[in-house]
């Protein structure tokens, strides 16, 4: 999107991409002793395989977490697992060691009968990174997802997804179980970058679908009208759904270079101005900063849960913040 006359930057919101490049010769590798919800994402990219990282990811979390994030629900068995070294010993199956000399861990399925629908963004904006080493927003939108959703199948929930642009291209029934996370996690995978974005619809069109009240969680980077996706966001509140955002922001969205030019091009047009870095860094940072306070102040003031995650920050900050969330649920 290119900036209207008189210098007045779009951004956040409604916030253009910044093109520029980073060199760097930094290599990382991952670390086996770190936790994986702690690993910053560039870090955890390199492990591959979106089933890897989310299951690894859940893992750390819910191991760094001081007491159940669902206190207070009825559990049944599921199924045992190989011990691992930090397991609980008090979740040992003896009767399996004794018939077979090896340890295994008792794991449970906690009975809560919630139904969740997972909403993501996969227009041509989230599919942009500002640094060659750190993942796109839709990279990061795909990782979250997969991790909550298996947060949740674990409870023993039911959840679904559904990926738009400037229409609706993948959907899928919500459902529980391993099997449908597996499916799930395939749906995401495939996953791909393009067209512009009409989250106004897909929320709609959500409201007018989901017959039982639920979890509605939106993962996107708020490149978006916000008046009218901001309406359908209550409209959906107001219908009886929970709902979650997650505004993704790359951290070349929030500060331009110090010096220099740059380059703001709209990757859902093309359109594209070149700009003084010096004449304008300080009226960009303030205009970044006064799209989120506006989200902040239009979503939560009618009980939406919305939150800001940088995509250079580990996926544990965004974990935390859905349990909150789900903490909260009747």
């Amino acid at each position: 999107m290119v900036a209207p006359p008189g210098g007045t930057l779009p951004c956040a919101g409604a916030c253009t991409q910044i093109v520029w490049a980073m060199a760097t010769n930094e290599t990382v590798t991952p670390h086996r002793d770190r936790r994986a919800d702690l690993i910053d994402p560039a870090t955890l990219a390199q492990l591959s395989g979106i089933d890897i990282i989310a299951r690894q990811v859940v893992h750390g979390f819910l191991l760094g977490l001081h007491r159940s994030p669902n206190r207070g629900f009825s559990a049944e068995f599921a199924e045992n697992r190989a011990y691992q070294p930090g397991d609980d010993l008090r979740t040992l199956d003896w009767r399996m060691y004794a018939r077979s000399d090896r340890f295994y861990v008792k794991q449970y399925e906690e009975e809560t009968n919630l139904r969740a629908y997972m909403l993501i963004d996969i227009s041509e904006s989230m599919d942009w990174s500002s640094r060659p080493n750190l993942p796109t927003k839709l990279w990061y939108a795909k990782h979250l997802a997969a991790a909550i959703s298996l947060i949740l199948t674990r409870q023993g929930d039911i959840v679904g997804l559904m990926a738009f642009h400037e229409r609706i291209v993948r959907q899928v029934r919500a459902r529980g179980g391993k099997v449908h996370w597996r499916l799930l996690l395939q749906h995401l995978h495939a996953l791909k970058g393009g067209g512009r974005t009409d989250a106004e619809s897909a929320i709609t069109k959500v409201a007018m679908q989901l017959k039982r009240k639920g979890l509605v969680i939106l993962i996107s980077d708020l490149l978006v009208d916000p008046a009218e996706t901001a309406k359908a966001l209550i409209y959906l509140q107001h219908t009886g759904h929970e709902v979650l955002v997650f505004h993704l922001i790359d951290p070349g969205e929030r500060d331009l270079p110090t010096t220099g030019e740059t380059r703001f091009v709209d990757p859902e047009t093309g359109d594209s101005l070149r700009v003084s870095v010096a004449d304008v860094r300080r009226q960009y940072r303030d205009a970044v900063e006064n799209a989120v306070t506006d989200w902040t102040t239009s979503l939560t003031s009618r009980g939406i849960a919305y939150s800001t995650i940088g995509t250079d920050e580990p996926l544990s900050r965004a974990l935390r913040f859905y349990l909150w969330k789900r903490q909260r649920l009747p």
